[in-house]
């Protein structure tokens, strides 16, 4: 390529970049014809620089919201930080700086490189959610919360992270372990404040059926994690005493194979014998050494102890042993179970252990049932009294009858979900607007007194919580009586924060929070994010935005209309001869083979994962982008594989998308001619001009589809189909026209995938406009017609030939040549021919007896 011809994307991408920004190019506004569309990706914490999964992530929200821009729609395309949390902490611990330094210069740093990318945001919508005007508004939320009963204070046993310093809630503890830290979390009991979002269960679930633009996968996470289930709340006689123990259990029908009952550690009987037994006290304080989500103790030794009580059996003469045992958690159902191991897996490896009857009392109907394993799926009722024969959801119905007959039970619902607790042990956080008072007691701070600021002068100097040994900030004077009194020093979960920024990027500066554009933008029509998010974050907003209309600020039930969960941005990895993880920069190639540097030390090539830094499998955005712009990252980012799919990186892959632009800016600046004079349309085209013509409407047809639909990677492949399909010879009005027309299309197509390419080449075509400026490209419908269409033709189902025929062939004709062609006949002979089905543009089906 001459100098001319060559694509200089650093000069391009900074000019473009600055024309947009000083035409506020991406203003959000209220009055578009088609309505609105709000599309947003999950914001970042400010960790100080973007990676290749950001790249990816918001380049997919881009497209949409330029495509949907030029259509006509108000679009809503903001960006922010979930700027509060621990690792701004940690780094003022290990930097010597304050949280909020390290936060908003990383802000700054990151801002910038999202800019870098020509990502299409409104900037004057941008928030953090460390900003004391963002975070007051969610200080009021709460004192309503507290109003209306949703936000409540109790002691309970939480997840605490040794390492963290911190409660977590049961979403954060994964594998035993807590999220960000990876210790093992432990038991304590803590006053902590709760959101109710339990009493909100039941309709979280039947929302659900309304998201049908959500991934049926994220549905069934949230679904199983409400974890709704039907069963009986049992009442069951402790031999010699008088309160009864109460069980939930969603199978009844299994009564009469109980074999033992438990308790959590935390259940009231298990606190009462403990401070008589040192014995189960100790073992207590070991149960405490296990964290409290329902994984956790899942994964863990079944432990238990013989508390020696007895519980008489509801149904018959016989009494069970009680334990106090590390798998029942007081958190959910009533803190007990009654175990029948023929059934369940859990209560067989206890039963195994402690050497308990073993009793099946469900049968299949074709095998008979042993004692070494559990068995769990249908039967029919064995070994149960008046059960015997019936199946198992006729012996819940009959057992829960007898129950309540007999006074010893009722019909009930129970939830897996538990309530949020909120409250969280740190400094870097929002605040909770809380006063306690030795005459008062929990005092609510005036709505006058808001926001409660963080103080500045924290020091990091000992463990724990800065506010809670801070000389002043916490010592106040009570509100309501004026005497001495000390502030709430535990902070909201950031979760709370990252539970409404959706809504308050409608209106950002709005006071009160939220003004008439809430209502016009939300719900949101496209939430760009990982799975990951898909019991912790997403359950959470669909709980607060109830709530949240609950308390009379916002109109809507569902926050996310549609919901899009993109795979993760993967990379080979690679170690050395000492078996340590390499950066892709260390690793070069020698005589064919991978080796670590000049001295050819071998390189071990391990599979492709997740980029992290643990593993040094990353690629930084910054370098892309300065070796080859970035367009190439947004167009490779896009072609390589579906946005719901993992992507791999390769330099093959990026230099592929790198020479394709440069072979397009060759092709579309050799077509300057034919965009200097004014091209009248023939009457009469060529077979080749007309087939240009259909390929180039027939493209944007599919394109525009496929960009509705975040059908990416089809899109780019229908660019490439289409750039390639520009071949015909300059010199003829008909090729001409067509070569132009291509031409102009393909522009717009790209535009939302490569935007300062697209601005770019539309100048140097000599375009007296922008493409910013300009609706998005049209096609005729009659240029999308298929001449000829292929026809499956099928005999009894299954398929004995192909017929190519006119596409507005009518189906008495496909039929009789269906008929007439060769393998039919042959597949019909001797038959007596029953039916002909025709799909009209698809198959015809011979029924042939």
């Amino acid at each position: 390529m001459s100098e001319i011809e060559r694509y200089n994307f650093r000069e391009t991408e900074s000019k473009w970049q600055k024309i947009w920004e000083e035409n506020h190019v991406n203003k959000t506004g209220t009055t578009a014809p088609k309505g609105k569309y709000y599309v947003l990706e999950m914001f970042p914490y400010p960790s100080g620089n973007i990676h290749m999964g950001h790249v990816r992530n918001y380049t997919l929200g881009d497209i949409a919201a330029r495509f949907k821009r030029a259509n006509g729609y108000d679009v809503l395309h903001p960006m922010g930080w979930d700027a509060f949390g621990l690792p701004a902490e940690n780094a003022a611990i290990e930097r010597n700086v304050h949280p909020s330094e390290w936060t908003y210069k990383n802000i700054a740093t990151m801002r910038e490189q999202l800019k870098s990318i020509g990502l299409s945001y409104d900037w004057e919508h941008e928030l953090a959610t460390c900003d004391a005007d963002y975070y007051k508004h969610e200080q009021k939320f709460f004192l309503d919360f507290l109003k209306n009963g949703i936000a409540y204070r109790k002691e309970s046993y939480v997840n605490w992270d040794p390492i963290d310093n911190t409660v977590l809630a049961n979403e954060q503890v994964i594998d035993g372990k807590g999220w960000r830290s990876g210790a093992f979390v432990e038991q304590r009991k803590l006053s902590q404040w709760f959101l109710r979002i339990t009493d909100f269960a039941e309709d979280l679930l039947q929302g659900l059926d309304s998201l049908t633009g959500w991934p049926d996968k994220v549905r069934i996470m949230q679904e199983r994690w409400i974890g709704k289930s039907s069963g009986a709340r049992l009442k069951l006689e402790i031999v010699g005493e008088t309160t009864p123990l109460e069980v939930f259990t969603t199978r009844p029908d299994t009564l009469f194979g109980m074999s033992f009952c438990a308790i959590s550690p935390h259940h009231p009987i298990a606190e009462r014998l403990k401070a008589e037994n040192p014995a189960l006290a100790a073992f207590i304080e070991e149960c405490a050494k296990t964290g409290t989500s329902e994984e956790a103790l899942e994964k863990a030794e079944k432990k238990g102890f013989d508390t020696g009580l007895k519980i008489q059996h509801p149904f018959r003469d016989t009494q069970h042993p009680l334990f106090v045992a590390n798998f029942v958690l007081m958190e959910y159902g009533t803190g007990a179970v009654f175990g029948c191991p023929a059934h369940d897996e859990r209560d067989f490896e206890f039963a195994k252990k402690y050497h308990l009857p073993i009793l099946p009392v469900v049968e299949p109907t074709d095998i008979k049932v042993g004692m070494t394993f559990p068995y769990t799926g249908a039967g029919t009722l064995i070994n149960s009294d008046f059960l015997n024969g019936l199946s198992i959801e006729e012996a819940k119905e009959k057992a829960i009858a007898a129950l309540v007959e007999a006074g010893k039970g009722e019909k009930t619902i129970s939830y897996r979900l538990r309530d949020w607790g909120v409250s969280r042990q740190r400094y870097w956080g929002c605040p909770i607007p809380v006063i306690y008072c030795d005459d008062c007691g929990v005092v609510p701070v005036p709505e006058a007194d808001l926001p409660v600021k963080l103080p500045e002068d924290v020091t990091f100097d000992r463990s724990g919580n800065p506010l809670d040994h801070h000389p002043t900030w916490k010592h106040v004077s009570c509100p309501t009586c004026k005497k001495p009194a000390t502030r709430e020093t535990d902070t909201f979960d950031t979760f709370f924060e990252s539970s409404w920024y959706f809504a308050r990027f409608c209106s950002p500066k709005a006071q009160p929070p939220f003004d008439e554009r809430v209502n016009h933008f939300l719900p949101v029509d496209k939430y760009i994010g990982g799975v990951e998010h898909a019991v912790l974050h997403l359950l959470y907003a669909r709980f607060f935005t109830r709530a949240l209309k609950q308390c009379g600020y916002l109109n809507v039930e569902e926050p996310f209309k549609g919901l899009m969960t993109q795979g993760m941005v993967c990379h080979e990895t690679y170690k050395d001869h000492n078996n340590r993880w390499l950066y892709p920069e260390d690793v070069v190639k020698q005589d064919g083979k991978l080796a670590k540097d000049k001295y050819g030390r071998p390189v071990s090539v391990g599979r492709s994962e997740k980029m992290s830094k643990s593993k040094r499998n990353v690629v930084d955005p910054k370098a892309i982008m300065q070796s080859y712009g970035a367009d190439t990252a947004r167009l490779f980012m896009m072609s390589d594989s579906p946005p719901e799919r993992d992507l791999e990186w390769t330099e093959a892959g990026i230099e592929g998308a790198w020479r394709y632009i440069n072979k397009l800016w060759k092709l579309l600046l050799s077509l300057k001619p034919l965009f200097e004079k004014t091209l009248a349309e023939p009457i009469e085209f060529s077979e080749e001009a007309l087939a240009l013509r259909r390929k180039t409407h027939l493209t944007v047809k599919d394109i525009s589809q496929d960009i509705e639909h975040f059908r990416f990677n089809k899109a780019v492949a229908r660019i490439r189909e289409l750039s390639n399909a520009m071949t015909l010879e300059a010199g003829t009005a008909d090729n001409d026209f067509a070569m132009k027309e291509a031409a102009e299309k393909l522009i717009h197509l790209i535009h939302p995938f490569i935007p300062h390419f697209a601005e770019e080449i539309w100048q140097q075509l000599g375009a007296d406009d922008r493409l910013y400026q300009r609706a998005w490209c049209s096609y005729e419908e009659k240029f999308c017609i298929a001449e000829e269409i292929t026809i499956a033709v099928q005999v009894n189902g299954k398929l004995r030939a192909t017929l190519q025929c006119p596409a507005d062939v009518d189906n008495a004709e496909l039929e009789k040549q269906a008929l007439a062609l060769k393998n039919v006949q042959e597949f019909t002979h001797g038959k007596i021919i029953k039916k002909v089905i025709v799909v009209a543009g698809k198959i015809v089906n011979v029924v042939a007896v």
